[in-house]
């Protein structure tokens, strides 16, 4: 399997999963009128395709570990357990985190739900796997947390005049990054110990975890939608549009190269997981990136709503080159 031996490729990939992260959700603006639920089943095939199609390419490439096939032939019970717990968490995490997002809004459900997964993540992962300067580690993620402080205010200076969001919404935040960051230990867990799977192989028993979850839960959801909406009939889902189902299977591609990537850094020497996940979960700015400059989210906007997400970017960018330097000073 290809694993980078540089530290500047390896930056590279963690950039690459932040990127993909942080832009998955894009594809839900193609699929007007597509409820989330029904966008979750395409969402998932596209985990799955993309989880074998990276495992078939660089994950069978280079002469580190064992090929990809032969890897997940030779995983053993207790390695392929923590992978599928790790997935099982993170689809219940992403699920409470769409629904949080429906009845509060982006102004508190994806600041307020990344931010505690950020914390949680990064102080388990360098728990589990030290790595790293904690000084320039912790103090960027500090900055970063910052930043979403200030992503959070902006957007509440944009919807001042929508109604108050609900507190279920809130709770519903909070217990979603709490979930959110609770995964990717798992995920390291997985891939540690003598004769541990590569991260390739991890990915697919991942997916599968996420695949296996969603099936109860996404359906428990369709039924009971936690927002108050009508339940959501697989009717819907027959009927939607060729196009919708692409998107659908295309956000799952993009968030599963961003999470192979991320998972393939954690590996490299130095880096470790808890500086590889901390830089991928910079993922809310760059979503804030695209409502910004693609999607012109802000064009009316106050200008004191305008002028904290300047200190957004500010304060994000110089949290990321901390924790990106943690690993080399």
């Amino acid at each position: 399997m290809y694993q980078p031996e540089t530290y500047a490729i390896t930056l590279s990939f963690m950039l690459a999963s932040m990127l993909c992260w942080g832009s998955w959700a894009n594809a839900l603006k193609f699929t007007p009128g597509y409820r989330f639920q029904l966008f979750y089943w395409d969402y998932i095939i596209g985990l799955i395709l993309g989880a074998f199609a990276w495992g078939l390419s660089l994950g069978s490439l280079g002469a580190t570990g064992r090929p990809f096939i032969t890897d997940v032939l030779h995983t053993d019970p207790f390695h392929i357990g923590w992978a599928l717990v790790a997935g099982v968490i993170f689809n219940v995490a992403n699920l409470l985190l769409v629904a949080a997002i429906d009845i509060a809004g982006l102004a508190v459900a994806f600041p307020v739900g990344i931010g505690i997964a950020l914390v949680v993540g990064a102080v388990s992962s360098y728990l589990i796997t030290p790595k790293g300067n904690a000084l320039l580690l912790f103090g960027g993620i500090a900055l970063v947390l910052a930043a979403i402080v200030c992503d959070a205010i902006a957007y509440r200076e944009r919807e001042r005049a929508k109604p108050a969001m609900s507190r279920r919404g809130v709770a519903i935040s909070v217990i979603s990054g709490v979930l959110m960051g609770s995964f990717y230990p798992f995920v390291a867990k997985g891939m540690s110990g003598s004769d541990a799977p590569g991260p390739y192989a991890i990915s697919i028993f991942f997916v599968l975890g996420v695949a296996i979850c969603s099936l109860p839960v996404n359906y428990l959801i369709m039924r009971r939608p936690l927002d108050g909406a009508q339940p959501v009939s697989m009717r819907g889902y027959s009927q939607a549009p060729f196009r919708w189902h692409m998107w659908g299977i295309v956000g799952g591609l993009v968030w599963c190269t961003g999470a192979v990537l991320n998972f393939v850094a954690s590996r490299a020497h130095l880096v470790g997981p808890a500086v590889s996940y901390s830089i991928g979960q910079g993922a809310t700015m760059i979503s804030a990136a695209w409502g910004v400059f693609i999607w012109h989210e802000f064009s009316e906007a106050s200008r004191r709503s305008k002028t904290f997400l300047i200190w957004m970017f500010a304060l994000f960018l110089l949290g990321l080159v901390a924790v990106a330097l943690a690993p080399v000073v």
